[in-house]
């Protein structure tokens, strides 16, 4: 069987929809339920939760997990279109292994599968150990055309959330939801609705859109900004395909960066130690307001590690976000009279919940409330058709601190150091720049980070150009 074009990155199984075919989906099923089944100590027939999102090849895809699920004799709950981070708190309280069938952001002609243990996210020894069980034989499987739907775990999801505001927290709010393709648009619309705001959809598609929140497209910006001035909104928000990462437009219709979303989500849920990688910015370190602030690889496998690392350590309220803005929760919180349960693995309505409730609790505006965090600007870029054997070297040259200075000395000089993911510089003007090998393809990336956008910007420009530099230098054999 050829899946060579399929791959575990940062966030699950991708590929092509065309390489996702029946055998394959059951291969992958199959292998990951007999890893968890060595992991259980024993091959047991119990429950699998499967989900999906609304790109037109997840449900045919998420079929096809079930045969194979049901060939290898478990139970199924197909919880259908939901959130990722709905299926994974159902499965999480059933302390059974799930399957959410969805590529996220990326565009419709791809598609993947996100897999969890029964305890949480599964991470890269997981993956190694579902990797080891695929070739081996395994019986046919036969796709049904229905499996009906159960929705328990959607039902469990909107009611953590409407505990997280009170009944009327939002009143005199005027909230647009961007619903385009989002599987949790309908959700937002209900979740806000009752928590008082007058709520305005927009935007809804019936053909999936690769909103990505990180990368938004010039048409994302228009809209927002258009949407904001015609409808007078207070606040525009809306979430990635499966519902983890999240974006938050202020009253003018301009995005709120993804840590910069993280970072008040955790100030809102009184969070005594922040967990992050180390490419979101340093406002998290600068805001002075968290006990100690974990840096991390990029994925959320080791954000999750970390907040394990901090819970460990005796912090009490513990919280993760990533530079997209996913937030992950890695205690459970008293809050509002009531307890949110720990769901380490990122969601996306959280934190708009946490922003939106941190604007109305302070009586301020979005735009307000972003100019409380400290204001740092990051950009990032990549120089593509770089290999993992090309980057390595380039990386592990820049760890000697000779070459390292060098290397930078036009930036400036060096403060601090660090290669948690890659190489990460603080020059003494508190400027950053963070060279990295991206995990999902051939690629060199670089990130800056200063007091101004256009510096940033600057740095970036300088950091590629430095970088490609060298490499081109070493392909042709000179120094």
């Amino acid at each position: 069987m050829e899946m060579s074009g399929l791959k575990f990155g940062t966030s699950g199984l991708r590929g092509l929809v065309v390489e996702l075919d029946v055998g394959v989906c059951a291969a992958y099923t199959t292998a990951f339920l007999k890893h968890i089944a060595v992991l259980d100590g024993e091959r047991s027939s119990g429950r699998l939760l499967v989900g999906y999102d609304l790109r037109a090849s997840s449900p045919q895809i998420a079929m096809a997990c079930i045969a194979a699920a049901k060939t290898f004799g478990m139970t199924i709950e197909n919880c259908g279109p939901l959130p990722t981070p709905a299926l994974a708190l159902r499965a999480i309280a059933l302390k059974a292994p799930a399957i959410m069938v969805t590529g996220s952001h990326i565009p419709a002609d791809r598609n993947g599968l996100k897999f969890y243990r029964p305890d949480g996210e599964i991470d890269k020894a997981d993956e190694a150990g579902i990797l080891s069980f695929l070739g081996v034989e395994r019986p046919p499987v036969e796709v049904p055309e229905h499996v009906e739907i159960v929705g328990h775990a959607l039902e469990a999801y909107g009611a953590r959330l409407d505990g997280l505001l009170g009944a009327g927290a939002l009143q005199g709010w005027r909230i647009g939801v961007y619903q385009h393709s989002s599987v949790a648009r309908d959700l937002l619309v209900d979740i806000l609705t009752r928590a008082g705001a007058e709520v305005i959809a927009l935007g809804r598609s019936d053909i999936f859109v690769p909103v990505d929140t990180e990368a938004l497209r010039p048409e994302d910006i228009a809209f927002a900004e258009e949407a904001s001035t015609m409808h007078r909104l207070d606040a525009l928000v809306s979430t990635d395909g499966d519902a983890d990462r999240p974006l938050i437009a202020d009253e003018n219709g301009h995005f709120l960066r993804g840590d910069t979303v993280g970072l008040i989500t955790a100030r809102f849920l009184g969070a005594d130690a922040v967990v992050t990688p180390v490419t979101s910015n340093t406002a998290t370190e600068l805001c002075d307001m968290f006990k100690k602030v974990y840096r991390t690889k990029v994925g959320s496998p080791y954000v999750i590690e970390g907040m394990l690392s901090a819970c460990n350590d005796d912090f009490q309220r513990v919280v993760g976000f990533e530079a997209n803005g996913g937030v992950l929760l890695g205690s459970s919180l008293a809050i509002s009279g009531g307890q949110l349960a720990a769901l380490p693995t990122r969601d996306a309505i959280l934190p708009i919940l946490s922003v939106l409730g941190m604007a109305a609790k302070e009586d301020m505006t979005v735009s307000a409330l972003r100019r409380t965090v400290p204001q740092r600007f990051t950009c990032s870029g990549r120089i593509e058709h770089v290999s993992t054997e090309t980057s390595a070297p380039f990386l592990q040259r820049l760890l000697d601190v000779d070459q390292r200075r060098g290397f930078f000395a036009e930036l400036g000089t060096i403060l601090d150091c660090d290669n948690i993911d890659g190489i990460r510089v603080k020059l003494s003007n508190a400027e950053v720049i963070h060279y990295r090998a991206s995990g999902n393809a051939p690629e060199l990336r670089c990130y800056a980070e200063a007091a101004s956008e256009q510096r940033s910007a600057q740095i970036l420009q300088w950091g590629l150009r430095r970088a490609e530099n060298l490499l081109r230098a070493k392909e042709i054999g000179h120094e």
